[in-house]
């Protein structure tokens, strides 16, 4: 596990904010020197605690604004990869979360109407393996970035 402090908490809640922000800003707030701030950050990059930065998307605004859950079940001798593998060939899968217990996966899904999302959950249940489904709708989200 990486050591990290109370600047390191500090730089990351910032670059979860956004990942944009320059170091010059960061230094600012956090008191440090730009160079300091670069150094941490470094580390804290090849430690492994930052993995990579990424983009947020408005996908509504791409006419794929409807998102879903689905729970899937399989039959029992169904290994973990080839369930990740049923849901991972789907392209409006957006995540694949396998789980202990009942169901056996939860795939997160954004599709462009109800009409798409039925084709979708049609497709899943026709790989052979899933042997239920249940389908959740997102009405709205939040989520802690990182």
């Amino acid at each position: 596990m990486a050591e990290i402090d109370d600047i390191d908490r500090q730089l990351l809640r910032m670059l979860r904010e956004d990942g944009r922000r320059t170091f010059s800003e960061m230094a600012h707030e956090v008191g440090l020197s730009v160079a300091a701030v670069k150094r941490r950050v470094d580390r804290l990059r090849v430690s492994g605690v930052i993995t990579g930065f990424s983009v947020q998307i408005d996908h509504s605004k791409l006419g794929w604004g409807i998102e879903a859950f689905v729970e899937l079940s399989f039959n029992g001798t169904t290994p973990v990869g080839e369930i990740v593998r049923t849901a991972y060939k789907v392209p409006e899968v957006q995540a694949v979360f396998t789980t202990a217990g009942d169901p056996d996966a939860l795939v997160h899904v954004r599709v462009r109407d109800i009409e798409h999302l039925q084709q979708v959950i049609d497709g899943l249940r026709r790989s052979g393996q899933v042997t239920g489904t249940k389908t959740l709708m997102v009405l709205g989200s939040w989520a802690r970035n990182g």
